[in-house]
Parts: structure tokens; C-alpha cells; sequence
């Protein structure tokens, strides 16, 4: 890791002297963390980082540590005499297994799909009515560590690239199966992470996208990507470069191909920013390993997404360029600018543009838009004509829930797959019939799960600091505050991301034994669309914090909480939300859990994902961004003698998005300065990372999490005593 001294900033170091590891006043027996890191002067603030030694895993000192905590954490988890009852409850939640919508290829249906009892989802392909696996990961590895973190049939579904890895890492391996067979006829290839595969028809050549070798990494940006063309069958250091080279280390990289093989566009995004740079090339006018790369979109501050299909008609575009909650649009394949773009389907007031799809199978009287909106985050599905735009029709969901991303077949058809589910209901596969306006779920999805009772969901609006109004869901035993209870609110606030209903099994038990739990849809999200991001990002950033704020206090004001038994829960960029709440405000809480948290904002782009997220944070590098960044990173922002709630931190070792430094630092610090009457402790979970896990592993969480809550919150569970 970079040191701080070594980067850009005007910075001049001391060393602080080394101080007792924790004050004489504290209740609990914490490990002894010297504080032994340095002082700095940047930009002329002067900044303390007191454990920066707990940064480097490989350190002795941090390993004694990492260890003294681990049985801090076991000695406070017995404590909780809710938590193998919640084990058993959350095991039985998640067991009922669960799909994705199917990718039709070739007349065969790919399917990713959980079965009830498995620990991980395997992919599978249905052809003349019969369903197999072709591939499960944990045949190659039983312990559940290896994942499958994408994959892609070829147009004629005989070959299908997929990518695993194993860990928690993400560092995913390339390669390419035979459909028939099962077998592996080209990689490994390596250095790709979720990278998007391009088929050119007849599945002989990809495009895709790689990292270059660690030493062609940038300073404290992680290595470069290029775009490139990979024969099926030949070493991956012959594949040709298509694109990439000299552009900022930071950025990624998106790759598409019409089933017919005609056309390909490249996308190009400055790490999380959410503005995209767009090129087409016609590929029968060149060789695939050689296009033409023409701009579509460039230098516009405008997220565009395009979707491709066969034929030489326009290209469909969905984009916020001129439409902040989106707009489909059809562009002529040479245009090169979004100016003489045709406007399909207009911004929507009120509403936010999520995904659309093309039916135009020969049943059909005309070709169909299939349109997917969210309203205040719940989703919507309207049909459009699509040759003028025009509404023609609605779908009725089964309720007010979430549709995933919409799938139809390659070539012209009337049906249309996708998931739905809410915050009671697990993830269902549905099947839309245009021809017979007919919606059912899918015969070859997983079995439907009736949504779970005992929890009512109610959507409230609270008025931020500023007179916004913000979204909130609120899960509780009757609908309504009928008198105050332990509760918990999280939130996520960050990248666009929205906090749309979604099967929240933790929330099942918690609700049943009477508590509530609570969703804000805080602004830094995309629940209002674009403009909302970016009224919580940056220099805005402070209005996250001020609407979660606002959503704890009228879950207090209004009744629906307990006062003095209010919890925070958040993950990641949420995680970030939880401390600052800890941090700005720590008596109005009496527990919170942060989840592989982002902590130290001064260092944060010096580890894991950290420096493709300056476009959404700000960067240390400059003044007055570091001025904002260390007013509110809540690493900085403890206080010695502060009474801080009951904490727990939970981090995981396979995490290359965020490090689990950050946690282990803030752990530290509260250790070393809370008087509050709980106690401050570390979860670290091995063999697992950011994002996906198997279920038993989730179940595990979930249960550790809910447990500490219950018992700091006072909310009696079944197997208290």
C-alpha cells in the first residue's frame, strides 16, 4: 500500500508519541492497540492516524491482534442466546433456493438457478423439455468458495464462456465450456473480473475485456484493462488488442455484438462515474480484429446504455443525456451525435427508467416495447409501440415489488423473462406472453414461495433537514406506529444505487417478534433518478447523512421506535451511512453493525477498488475535496470519551473492493475511546468477499448480525430466555 507520504498531497509527517491502548474507563477487556501512527499536515489540516499499522494484514502485530479479537468477538456472541434459533430461521429462509430469468440461445435455455437445500446456484440448460447442470461449482469445490461470477452462451448456444473464482476475491478465471459435452475446449484465462463476452456468430472468437500483467499496474489505481478479440482455442497473449491503450488507468470497460454479428459497441467509463463514452464499429466493413471505432456518445455527461439486436434497423438507447430519470431513444447505427438521436420514449415525471426490451415476433400486430420503470423505487411495466413510442398497455406486477433486468430471445419473439420479488417475497421467475397478454411464472424457474407472513410493509415519507421529502419502507407487525418498538433503519445513499424492495430475510424474524425494520432511500441513491445521485455525492454528501438523520428521527417522532432501542445496519457505501450516523449522533443509537465498511476517507483510494471511486467521493489529492472527505470520515471523527452504542464491524478477508482495514481501524479507535456501556467488536469471516456467497455462509451472517441486535436492542427472540 501506498504511504500517505509518498502520494501527491503537501503533506509533512510526525510521529505521535505511542499512548495507552484504551482509558482506564473502559468496561471491556480490549486487546492493546498502540497508537503509534503518525500526525500529518495535509493541505494544511493537521490529521492523525493513530493505527495505521493495522493496515498491513502481514504484520505480526496486526495478526496478534486480528486474533485477540477474534476471541473478544466469540466470548461477546455466546452473550446472544437468540443466535443459533436465528441460525435455524434464516437457514430455513434462504433454503427454498432461487433463479435467474433464462438466456435463450440456439433454442436452449441457460438458466443460473439455486435448488432448494443447495448452498450455490448452478447453471443449467433446458433443451427438448429437459433440464441439466452443466456447470456447478461446488463439484470443483465442496467447501462453497469457488463462485461462478458471470457467464455467457455463445448466439448459437453450443459454447458457453464462464467465469469463476474462488475466495471471495473476485479475481475470476475464463472458460469456455461445450454445451453437449460439459467439457472445457479453451482457457483458462486469467486477470478478468465479471468481464462482459462479446460472441461474434458461429462462436468461434470474443470480445472481452482483461487486465494487463501487475506490472503494467498505475500507482494506486490497480492495473489497466484493455478490450480484446480471443480466439476460442488460442493462448490468450496472441488475442488481439481492440481498444484501450492509453487511456486513464481507472477506467472500464463494456462490450456488445448484434446476434448477427454486424455491428459492436465499445463503452468506456471513468471508474463508477455515471457518464459513459460509446464507439460502433461495422464489422462487415472490417475484420473483427480490426474495426472501425466510430463515436456514438463522447464527452457527454450522460449514462447510455444501447441494445442491439439483429438487422440493420437503428440502435435503441437508454439514457439519461437530456432526461436525468431516462428516456429510450433510437440512433442511426453511423450517428455520431446523441443531438440527432430520436426520442421514443420521453422522461417519465415521477418515475425513473430501469431496463426495456424489443418484441417483434411475427404473432404481433406491431413490434412492442417492453418498458420497465420505478415510482419512488417500487417498479412498474408499461408496453409501447415500437415504431412511435406510444403507451399501448400495462403489466400488472404481483405486487409492489422489483423486476430484474429484462431477457428475451435473439431472435424476433413475443415473450419476455424476468424476476420479480419484494421485501416478503423471494425472488420468483415470471414469463410474459405478448401474444396473450399473459403473465405466470415460468415452468422452468424454481418453485414459487409464497411471501412470508407476519410482516406488513408501509412506505412513508420523511421531510430531510431542507424540506426534501425522502422514501422510506418500513417493515412492521401491523402497518402502523401502534406503539414504539425496537427497530432498525439502514440505508445505502452512494453510487446511484437504489434501495428497492428486495426479499429481506433478515427482516422475517425481527418483525415477527415484534420489532421493526426500516429502508430509507437516502439521497446519493438512484431511487429519483440521476439528479438524486448526485445531490448525495461530493460536496453533496453531506445530505445522505442529514436525510438518514431525518428517517431516524421520525421513526422516533412518529412512534414506530423505542427511544434508546433505535439500531443501524448498512454494508459498503451503507456501511459508510452507519458510522456516520455512530459518529455524528452516537446517543441517538443503541446499536449498529457496519459490514465491510468504507471508514478511512483521507486513505480510501489507496486500497482495494478505492481510486475508481474518486468520481463519487472526491479525491485527498485535492484541497478543498480533502477538506470534505475529513470532515465526515467517521475514522476521524471519534472522539476520546465519547459514549458510543454497542458496535460490531464485520469484515471479510477475500474483500478486494474494500479493505478490511478500514474496519479493523475503526475498531481500534472506538476501542480505545467509547465509555458507552457496550461493547465494540470485530467479526472476521475467511474464505469470502464483497459480494456473493453461498447460503449457509449468508444464513450465518445474517443470524450473527440480528442476534447482536436483538440483544443490544432489547428485542426478545424465540430461544431468549
Amino acid at each position: 500500500m501506498t504511504d500517505v507520504i509518498r502520494s501527491p498531497w503537501s503533506a509533512a509527517m510526525t510521529q505521535s508519541p505511542p499512548r495507552d491502548a484504551r482509558p482506564a474507563r473502559a468496561r471491556y477487556p480490549y486487546p492493546p492497540a498502540p497508537r503509534s501512527g503518525p500526525e500529518e499536515v495535509v493541505h494544511g489540516l493537521r490529521v492523525a492516524d493513530p493505527y495505521r499499522w493495522l493496515e498491513d494484514p502481514r504484520d505480526p502485530a496486526t495478526a496478534e491482534w486480528c486474533a485477540a479479537q477474534e476471541l473478544l468477538y466469540a466470548d461477546e456472541q455466546a452473550r446472544w442466546p437468540a443466535r443459533d434459533e436465528l441460525l435455524v430461521r434464516m437457514t430455513a429462509l434462504l433454503a427454498g433456493g432461487g433463479a435467474r430469468p433464462p438466456v435463450v440461445r440456439g433454442g436452449r435455455e441457460f438458466q443460473l438457478r439455486r435448488e432448494p437445500g443447495r448452498d450455490l446456484a448452478a447453471l443449467t440448460v433446458r433443451e427438448a423439455g429437459r433440464t441439466r447442470i452443466l456447470l456447478d461449482p461446488l463439484d470443483a469445490d465442496p467447501s462453497g468458495t469457488t463462485l461462478l461470477d458471470a457467464w455467457e452462451p455463445s448466439w448459437e448456444g453450443d459454447l458457453v464462456a464462464v467465469q469463476l473464482s474462488s475466495g471471495g476475491t473476485e479475481h475470476s478465471v475464463l472458460r469456455v465450456l461445450d454445451t453437449a459435452t460439459g467439457e472445457t475446449v479453451d482457457g483458462p484465462v486469467d486477470r478478468v473480473r465479471r468481464s462482459p463476452v462479446a460472441w461474434l456468430p458461429g462462436g468461434r472468437a470474443f470480445y472481452y475485456v482483461r487486465r494487463l500483467p501487475s506490472e503494467h499496474a498505475a500507482g494506486g489505481a490497480g492495473p489497466r484493462r484493455r478490450v480484446y478479440l480471443h480466439q476460442v482455442g488460442a493462448p490468450p497473449d496472441q488475442d488481439a488488442e481492440i481498444f484501450g491503450a492509453g487511456r486513464s488507468a481507472t477506467q472500464y470497460y463494456t462490450v456488445a455484438t448484434a446476434p448477427d454479428g454486424r455491428i459492436l459497441v465499445v463503452g468506456a467509463s471513468e471508474g463508477t462515474s455515471p457518464r459513459t463514452d460509446l464507439w460502433t464499429a461495422d464489422l462487415t466493413r472490417t475484420g473483427p480484429d480490426r474495426p472501425d471505432l466510430r463515436r456514438l456518445q463522447h464527452g457527454v455527461d450522460a449514462h447510455t446504455a444501447v441494445r442491439l439486436r439483429p438487422g440493420g434497423g437503428p440502435l435503441l438507447v437508454r439514457t439519461t443525456a437530456g432526461a436525468p430519470r431516462g428516456r429510450i431513444a433510437a440512433a442511426a447505427r453511423d450517428a455520431t451525435d446523441p443531438g440527432h438521436w430520436r426520442t421514443l420514449v420521453a422522461e417519465q415525471p415521477g418515475t425513473v427508467l430501469q431496463d426495456f426490451a424489443v418484441l417483434d415476433g411475427p404473432a404481433l400486430h406491431r413490434p412492442l416495447l417492453v418498458v420497465v420503470r420505478t415510482r419512488h423505487a417500487v417498479g412498474e411495466m408499461t408496453l409501447h409501440d415500437a415504431r412511435t413510442g406510444a403507451r399501448t398497455g400495462t403489466v400488472p406486477l404481483p405486487g409492489r415489488g422489483t423486476v430484474t433486468r429484462l431477457t428475451t430471445r435473439q431472435e424476433p419473439g413475443c415473450d419476455v423473462w424476468f424476476a420479480y420479488t419484494d421485501h416478503v417475497t423471494p425472488s420468483v421467475v415470471l414469463h410474459y406472453d405478448a401474444v396473450t397478454g399473459r403473465l405466470s411464472p415460468w415452468t422452468g424457474g424454481s418453485p414459487v414461495a409464497a411471501p412470508a407472513e407476519g410482516v406488513r410493509v408501509t412506505q412513508e415519507v420523511v421531510r430531510s433537514g431542507d424540506g426534501t421529502e425522502v422514501r422510506m419502507f418500513v417493515m412492521s407487525p401491523t402497518g402502523r406506529p401502534d406503539r414504539p418498538r425496537p427497530a432498525v433503519l439502514t440505508g445505502y445513499g452512494g453510487f446511484g444505487a437504489s434501495m428497492t424492495p428486495g426479499f429481506t430475510p433478515q427482516a422475517v424474524p425481527w418483525v415477527r417478534a415484534g420489532g421493526v425494520y426500516a429502508v430509507a432511500c437516502v439521497r446519493g441513491g438512484g431511487e429519483e433518478g440521476e439528479q438524486w445521485h448526485r445531490a448525495g455525492r461530493r460536496e453533496h454528501k453531506h445530505n445522505t447523512f442529514d436525510d438518514f438523520d431525518a428517517a431516524a428521527d421520525q421513526l422516533l417522532r412518529d412512534g414506530w421506535a423505542a427511544p434508546g432501542r433505535l439500531g443501524v445496519l448498512g454494508s459498503s457505501n451503507g456501511g459508510l451511512l452507519a458510522a456516520a450516523a455512530l459518529t455524528r449522533r452516537p446517543e441517538t443509537y443503541a446499536a449498529v453493525v457496519c459490514a465491510a465498511p468504507l471508514l478511512d476517507m483521507v486513505r480510501y483510494e489507496l486500497s482495494g477498488m478505492g481510486a475508481s471511486w474518486r468520481d463519487e467521493y472526491g479525491s485527498a489529492a485535492d484541497p478543498a475535496q480533502f477538506a470534505r472527505l475529513l470532515s465526515y470520515s467517521p475514522y476521524h471523527r471519534v472522539r476520546e470519551g465519547a459514549r458510543y452504542p454497542a458496535v460490531l464491524l464485520a469484515v471479510f478477508d477475500g474483500d478486494t473492493r474494500v479493505d478490511p482495514a478500514h474496519a479493523r481501524k475503526m475498531c481500534a479507535a472506538l476501542q480505545w475511546a467509547g465509555t458507552g456501556d457496550g461493547p465494540v467488536v470485530l467479526r472476521t469471516e475467511r474464505g469470502v468477499g464483497h459480494g456473493a456467497r453461498g447460503a449457509s455462509r449468508s444464513a450465518r451472517l445474517y443470524a450473527d448480525v440480528m442476534a447482536f441486535l436483538a440483544h443490544h436492542l432489547g428485542l426478545p427472540l424465540p430461544g431468549d430466555g
